[in-house]
């Protein structure tokens, strides 16, 4: 079996997103800093895991959250309480607001 995984660290609170057939081992060298992309984000949790036959499917779904497609929001509704289970988000800054575009193309054009 091949398991996609998101990992959660502890420290951080940021969220890393993997494939492995050893799901075990892959969370033991995550929380060794045997992995460099988490290496300064130990310890980690697992936090969500799917299991899949083909190693095929498993990279397609990996590839697909890691692309924040619409497949990484989705998934995030479903665990929301398990990402954030004793971690409190930094509060983020408010997006600017742009203004409307007002007119067609046409109109633009005719003003220049």
């Amino acid at each position: 079996m091949f398991h996609v995984y998101i990992i959660r660290s502890k420290k951080a609170g940021s969220i890393d997103i993997g494939y492995t057939a050893d799901l075990k081992r892959r969370i033991k060298e995550h929380n060794n800093s045997d992995n460099q992309s988490t290496k300064g984000k130990i310890p980690v949790e697992l936090v969500y895991y799917e299991a899949y036959k083909s190693i095929k499917d498993a990279k397609y779904q990996e590839s697909n959250l890691k692309r924040f497609a619409k497949s990484y929001q989705q998934l995030k509704r479903r665990v929301k309480n398990s990402l954030l289970n004793g971690f409190k988000p930094r509060a983020r800054r408010p997006r600017e607001i742009y203004p409307a575009k007002v007119g067609s193309i046409h109109e633009i054009a005719s003003l220049a």
